[in-house]
């Protein structure tokens, strides 16, 4: 099993021609992975020999040690494809202790914990775990300085213009630039600069308003998606918030679980269903692995998860769940 980025079409191939090379089918997991796949095996990005592609539910009818499974969750993202697989909860990869896990990604800050979760989860299972600590199997998705070289000296740009990064480092691409071509402008330029070009040149010339700003009542700052997602929930079906009090070490339910509500409209059908959750969310964590209701993290996905659905099914409604688990 590997896991990686979605979006490394070119590491995807790598690993397809490795597979084929030593007889080896592989099957794309996650819908991330899978989507991406395809569009870019009908673009032609994505070279797939005949007969080596299986799908993800025929990977339990074949050997183990015939199978590439490439999958999302490199991050540690808890409904990630690698997430479930490592908690034998994926409808069809399942690991075994002769089975290797690869991580083919580096680390992204705070992300840390999460990874390492999944880790312990694939190692409980006695499966090998590689990451680029250990072997020298990964590099990162972006160019090395050789590589940005020989990019400047192909093209020979008569300006440059460093985009991506933080300051530090486009400061460091812009002196590789330099390095590489006197004969090259190089402009360094933050947002809301404004980079203009014509017949003298170019030049860095000014600033523009940039950024989003969008105004909350008297207040100014910015508003991201998933705040304006949570708002409409908020809006049309209120908040539930389902309190769980369960053991840190065993998992196991410690007190009867409490349901606190905001803007959820109470009338006789909904309150008949809020008295329902205490018994739904008793079944949840019965119905749980020891791993996922010991991991705060994958135990609230699965609380949210069965509470939406319950709503949706039961009543057509879809407020916002933000469970809280405390652990004694």
């Amino acid at each position: 099993v590997v896991a990686m980025f979605a979006s490394s079409i070119f590491r995807m191939q790598i690993l397809v021609d490795l597979a084929a090379q030593f007889d080896r089918q592989v099957a794309f997991v996650g819908r991330g992975v899978i989507d991406n796949a395809e569009v870019a095996q009908r673009l032609n990005y994505l070279r797939v020999p005949a007969g080596v592609q299986i799908a993800d539910s025929d990977v339990r009818n074949r050997p183990s040690q015939d199978v590439v499974c490439i999958c999302t969750g490199s991050q540690g993202e808890p409904r990630a494809a690698l997430s479930r697989i490592a908690i034998d909860d994926h409808r069809h990869v399942k690991l075994a202790a002769d089975d290797t896990v690869v991580f083919s990604a580096r680390e992204i800050p705070g992300n840390e914990k999460a990874i390492g979760r999944v880790m312990n989860h694939v190692a409980r299972r006695g499966v090998e775990i590689i990451n680029d600590s250990q072997k020298r199997i990964h590099v990162s998705g972006h160019g090395s300085e050789e590589e940005l070289k020989l990019i400047l000296s192909l093209v020979k740009p008569k300006f440059f213009v460093p985009i991506h990064g933080e300051y530090r480092q486009l400061a460091r691409h812009a002196k590789i630039a330099a390095r590489v071509s006197r004969a090259t402008k190089v402009m360094l330029a933050e947002n809301g600069d404004v980079v203009r070009f014509d017949d003298s040149g170019g030049s860095v010339a000014g600033k523009a308003p940039a950024g989003r700003i969008l105004i909350d009542g008297t207040r100014s700052g910015e508003v991201g998606d998933e705040v304006l997602r949570d708002r409409r929930h908020l809006a049309g079906d209120g908040l539930v918030v389902p309190v769980v009090t369960i053991g840190k070490q065993s998992g196991t339910l410690e007190e009867t679980p409490d349901v606190i509500t905001r803007g959820f409209v109470l009338d006789t059908r909904t309150e008949a269903l809020l008295k329902e959750i205490p018994g739904l969310l008793a079944a949840t964590l019965e119905g749980a692995s020891v791993e996922e209701r010991t991991d705060p993290g994958l135990i609230k996905e699965k609380i949210r998860v069965d509470l939406q659905r319950f709503f949706r099914k039961r009543s057509g409604l879809r407020p916002l769940v933000l469970p809280v688990v405390m652990e004694i």
